[in-house]
This record gives structure tokens, C-alpha cells and sequence, in this order.
């Protein structure tokens, strides 16, 4: 997408990383911001709360949130504005973005790859075993192009895998368990591990910790947005099971609280660990109190 100029109005169509990142970009640079999605809740697949809290924070810094909304058709007016018209009505805008996925770029006549008879699936994407090798020997894949966790440093991982495997003969699988992920939107997003709903379809019986609050230089500088923090721990044997937060720097916090789920942390060795003051991120050593208990049956 190349601009001459800055618009002055912008459509964004979708709800995931890269339209909501857009969406403060260009709110940030002064354009009138409209961000349409057909959820009705932007970051499909994240717990539930920082959805909601992400969507509640979009609408505290002007950006027009149309949720349900589904594009049908863009045409101009008399006036040469682009107008797209949804089931939610028709919006008026100067440019148009449409960040809604992308697809593997595998059938591309060149790369080959039904001349050695490697499979894709219906997506385009490369079909791979748990150790990242197609079904022709000697070609394995490994990224987005694979359309398993399409986030970079998964790529990296998985690449560091295939070089264990093959360079130094040691089979080794990728691990795709507590994943830490971020969306920078403003605030951001960060999260690692199973949402609540994640954990409740796994069969786990879990404690729900959660805290709001606005952060002390947020309140000094007259924002509204709201830090959100959550923890989803296992009842039975009080192991965290996810980590979630909304709000400054949380991409940061995020990365190093995902080492402790790696490692297994239990609630209580949250609770016993010394937090950092004044700090956000102190935050999660301290809630103390069960917010509820999910599913509600516990």
C-alpha cells in the first residue's frame, strides 16, 4: 500500500494483528480512522477479556469501531469518495485497507513443487510431519508457508529444529506450547499460554485472577485507557496456565513471564516472588484474590 499523500479518512477491514496495528498508525498520524470487522470482538482467538478490553480501548482513542460488519461492495460517489457499503450501512472514506489473512504463496509455476510431488492442503499450504519434513525425502519446510503458528520467531524456532534434525543429527520437533505473542496496538496486547476458554475446551478446572486499574502515568497524563491483567491457573495442581495483559509495555513484561511458564510456575511461586515498585508488571505477583473460577460448575 503506497500513499502520495497522508489521507485524511481510512477504512480498515479485519480485526487481527496487522488491522488493529494499522488502525493506531494512522489514528496516531491525525487520519479519521473507521475499522470494520465481522466478529464482534477484534483478536480472534485471544481470551475473551483482552478482547473485550482491546475493543473498549479502540473506541477511547476516536478510531470508529464497527463490529458484526461485513463488506459487500466498494464504489465512488459524485464526489469521487470511496463509499463501502456493509450490512452495517455505507461509510464514506479517501483509501481503503483490507488486512484480512493471507494465503501460502506455494503455486507459483516456478517453485515446483507438484513437479517432485510435494502435498499441500486446500490453503495452499505445505504439508509437513510434527518434525517439519513434506512427504518427499530431502525437502522439509519450515515458517508461514506451513500455516501452523504464522508468527516469526515460531519460524525461527522451527528453523533451529530443522537444523538440530538435519545438521547435527539430532531429531528434534518444534515446540509450540506457551507461545508468547504481542499486538501493538495502542496499548499493546501480550499474552502467553491458553486463554480461559482454551483451558475450559482442554478440560482443565481453573482459577481466574484478574486486575484493571489505570497505570499512574496514564492517570498523570489524562488517558482513559485501561491496563488489564489476567492469570489462568489450573485448581488441581495450581500450575499457571496462561498469562494475558493489555496496556504500556506489555509485550516487554510478557517475555519474561513466559520463561515462567515454561518452566511450569505455580501460582504460589507467583505470589511469593518480590515485585518491582512502582511497576506494572508487579501487578501479577500480587493478585491475590480469585476473581472466579472457571468452568462455573468448579
Amino acid at each position: 500500500m503506497t500513499f502520495k499523500e497522508l489521507p485524511k479518512r481510512i477504512l480498515i477491514v479485519g480485526g487481527g494483528y496487522i488491522a488493529l496495528e494499522f488502525a493506531n498508525i494512522f489514528q496516531g498520524l491525525g487520519v479519521d480512522v473507521t475499522l470494520v470487522f465481522r466478529q464482534d470482538l477484534p483478536l480472534r482467538g485471544f481470551d475473551q477479556d483482552i478482547r473485550r478490553t482491546v475493543y473498549e480501548n479502540l473506541k477511547k482513542r476516536n478510531i470508529t469501531v464497527v463490529e458484526s460488519c461485513t463488506p459487500l461492495e466498494i464504489t465512488r460517489d459524485g464526489d469521487n469518495d470511496l463509499v463501502v457499503h456493509t450490512n452495517k450501512g455505507a461509510f464514506e472514506t479517501d483509501s481503503v485497507m483490507f488486512a484480512t489473512g493471507r494465503s501460502p504463496n506455494t503455486r507459483r509455476p516456478h517453485l515446483g513443487l507438484d513437479e517432485v510431488g510435494v502435498q499441500t492442503d486446500e490453503k495452499g499450504a505445505i504439508i509437513v510431519d510434527e518434525f517439519s519434513r513434506t512427504n518427499v525425502p530431502g525437502i522439509w519446510a519450515v515458517g508461514d508457508v506451513t500455516n501452523r503458528v504464522n508468527l516469526t520467531p515460531v519460524a525461527l524456532m522451527e528453523g533451529m529444529a530443522f537444523v538440530d534434525s538435519v545438521v547435527h543429527g539430532k531429531p528434534t520437533k518444534p515446540d509450540y506450547s506457551n507461545i508468547p505473542c504481542a499486538v501493538f496496538c495502542q496499548p499493546p496486547a501480550a499474552t502467553v499460554g491458553l486463554s480461559e476458554e482454551e483451558a475450559v475446551e482442554k478440560g482443565y478446572k481453573c482459577n481466574i485472577y484478574c486486575s484493571e486499574f489505570t497505570p499512574m502515568r496514564s492517570t498523570l497524563a489524562g488517558r482513559t485507557e485501561k491496563t488489564f491483567m489476567k492469570l489462568v491457573v489450573d485448581a488441581s495442581t495450581d500450575i499457571v496456565l496462561g498469562a494475558h495483559m493489555v496496556g504500556v509495555d506489555s509485550p516487554e513484561i510478557m517475555q519474561g513471564f513466559a520463561t515462567a511458564l515454561k518452566c511450569s510456575a505455580t501460582k504460589k511461586q507467583f505470589d511469593t516472588t518480590v515485585g518491582i515498585h512502582p511497576s506494572s508488571a508487579e501487578e501479577f505477583v500480587t493478585m491475590r484474590t480469585r476473581t472466579r473460577v472457571a468452568p462455573k460448575d468448579l
